[in-house]
């Protein structure tokens, strides 16, 4: 029976509450609103099954073996201004589809909780574009991808680390036709602060957004990170940047993440069971003159199943093979786990009990500086010459 004596050695991965043959392990919410396994203990059999799959108590030693490095564009602009990157995983997913396989991805459902999910149609590929910051629900998406798996159908799963390790756990062995994609993920905040942060928006704008993007391109291209805020007519009618949002505040201040994400985080490394390992870059100009900044998604690849895949969707996407070391380098989020901030345990005290106005007014105030670096993008994004401002800062940084 898996039990879970400190927090830090839960990834929420869903591993366990998949494999229960009695189903007397349900994924309930702490207080964080993280999810962590509660077992029925009338109902468990202690078939051991559950500590069996999980990735933290039968932790993946890293050993070196060969892999390949890329620098990845896809070639079809609207996906890649869709996508948080360069729209690589869009034509690795569509290399499962293409074969009437299924891609698993994370999603918002109508209530814009995140959560796991599954399409066959390449027309809902859309819904896995674009980042979302929150750690997701795995619900029941590991047993339909074993049974698509079972019935010999190419299944196409992405997630975070800690998600491929606990799927590839919970499968027990390696299909043929499944294609592993993880995201290299600073770390996860918290989906209660997620749900805060939702209704405080909702109460500036109305129960009419429809979607909330992370990594929104339109405004300041691929160099900034922002959140914008769509109604159901399509208006964005907010748009506001790790300076200034309180979302992205939070998660780069490193004040509400996951327990097992600080400090110990034992999948943060190079090499990984995954076939794909995918994030950004956004100094592809420092690598190659052949790619532009609108977008670069850099791939690391594993397995000789992800080379022999890549091969073939090639003519996808433009791409630079690079050296491994060069890829890899200075890469913090791969291999480096976040630093607890010291405010941590104040400010999960009071998500517990203020709500989004209140708890972002006591944290995350807007200065006056704020309110002038905010003016200074807006405006120089509305000259046409923000790209060049932010090139002299970052030499002058």
């Amino acid at each position: 029976m898996i039990e879970i004596k400190d927090k830090k050695n839960c990834c929420g991965c869903s591993a366990c509450y998949s494999i229960c043959p009695k189903n007397c392990i349900e994924m309930k919410a702490d207080r964080e609103g993280f999810l962590y396994p509660k077992i029925n203990k009338d109902l468990c059999i202690n078939c051991g099954l559950c500590e069996n799959v999980c990735p933290i108590i039968n932790k993946v030693e890293e050993k070196v073996f060969e892999q390949e490095g890329y620098l990845v564009q896809n070639k079809d602009e609207k996906i890649r201004k869709e996508s948080t990157s360069g729209g690589a995983f869009s034509a690795i997913a569509k290399y499962a589809l293409d074969r009437k396989g299924v891609v698993f991805g994370v999603q918002y459902d109508e209530n814009l909780n995140v959560i796991h999910s599954y399409i066959e149609n390449e027309s809902d590929l859309n819904l896995y574009r674009n980042s979302k910051y929150v750690q997701s629900r795995i619900g029941e998406t590991f047993k339909q991808a074993k049974n698509f798996l079972d019935k010999d159908r190419w299944v196409c799963f992405s997630g975070t680390a800690c998600q491929i390790e606990g799927l590839k756990k919970y499968l027990k062995k390696d299909y043929n036709k499944l294609i592993t994609v993880d995201v290299v993920c600073r770390a996860v905040p918290s989906p209660l602060l997620w749900k805060k942060y939702v209704a405080y928006q909702k109460s500036k704008y109305g129960d009419d957004i429809k979607n909330i993007l992370f990594r929104d391109k339109a405004f300041y291209g691929y160099n900034h990170s922002q959140i914008s805020i769509q109604l159901s007519n399509g208006e964005k009618v907010y748009h506001n940047g790790l300076e200034s949002d309180p979302m992205l505040r939070a998660m780069f201040l490193n004040i509400c993440h996951r327990p097992s994400c600080y400090d110990n985080c034992v999948f943060k490394k190079q090499y990984r069971i995954s076939d794909f390992t995918i994030w950004d870059c956004f100094v592809a100009n420092k690598f190659t003159e052949n790619l532009d900044d609108k977008g670069t998604t850099r791939v690391l690849i594993h397995t000789k199943k992800g080379i022999k895949i890549f091969n073939d969707i090639k003519n996808k996407v433009n791409y630079e093979r690079i050296d491994i070391n060069s890829l890899t380098k200075d890469v913090k989020e791969l291999n480096t786990s976040v630093e607890m901030n010291y405010k941590r345990i104040d400010f999960v005290r009071d998500l517990q009990v203020l709500n989004g106005d209140e708890l972002f007014n006591k944290y995350f105030r807007e200065t006056l500086k704020i309110k002038i670096e905010r003016t200074i993008r807006r405006l120089s994004a509305k000259l046409g010459i923000y790209s060049f401002i932010r090139c002299i800062y970052n030499k002058l940084k």
